[in-house]
């Protein structure tokens, strides 16, 4: 079974992005996060559209 959600800690990696600029990136307004207690969760599904949305406006420039 495929995972729901993803840490930040594997946003990072997967982007290739620095841990810090992940957390700024969850900061970001329209991009999708879980905040359960203390704990920041991305859902995999949301990422994967506002990712694509993302790519979209970037080739539209």
């Amino acid at each position: 079974m495929e995972k729901s959600t993803m840490s930040v800690q594997e946003l990072s990696s997967q982007m290739g992005i620095s841990l810090p600029k992940a957390y700024e990136l969850t900061k970001t307004e329209g991009f999708p996060v879980l905040r359960i207690g203390t704990r920041i969760l991305i859902p995999v599904e949301g990422f994967r559209k506002w990712l694509a949305k993302q790519t979209e406006r970037g080739s539209q420039s």
